[in-house]
């Protein structure tokens, strides 16, 4: 009877703490982005396949290709795949870092976190300025 009293109670219990317990932090937040971001980069690196075969198919098809990638939501999701791919980049290279034996400093890995996030923001808008720019839209 008191085995089967344990096995319940054990039961009963969480195996491990989860949500309830944890407050998202950053390097928990940028670990789930970078999984994300590498998912993305699937979808986006079609798309870019896509538009090459269009150039290599012919003048007509390319045009239909960059006509759709031209629209506002073909160069939002152009600029996304831009962030995600600069994104997971950096995010690879704290990885790398991390390999390395370095940056397991709380501070450290916040900052390297940080300074991910917002080199890859920046790293974004600087070339959708330039891509803008020479499009004559900005």
């Amino acid at each position: 009877m008191a085995e089967a009293t344990q096995r319940r109670a054990a039961a009963a219990r969480p195996l491990s703490p989860h949500l309830q317990i944890y407050s998202p932090k950053i390097n928990m937040v940028m670990s789930i982005v970078h999984r994300i971001t590498g998912a993305a980069l699937y979808v986006g690196t079609l798309l870019l396949a896509w538009w090459l075969i269009a150039a290599a198919t012919g003048p007509a098809y390319y045009a239909f290709v960059s006509q759709i990638m031209g629209h506002p939501i073909g160069l939002a999701i152009l600029a996304g795949y831009t962030w995600a791919l600069i994104h997971h980049a950096l995010g690879g290279v704290r990885h790398f870092v991390w390999d390395l034996g370095y940056g397991f400093n709380l501070f450290t890995v916040d900052a390297m976190c940080w300074l991910s996030l917002l080199a890859s923001l920046v790293g974004t808008a600087g070339i959708w300025y330039l891509v803008l720019g020479a499009r004559g839209i900005i």
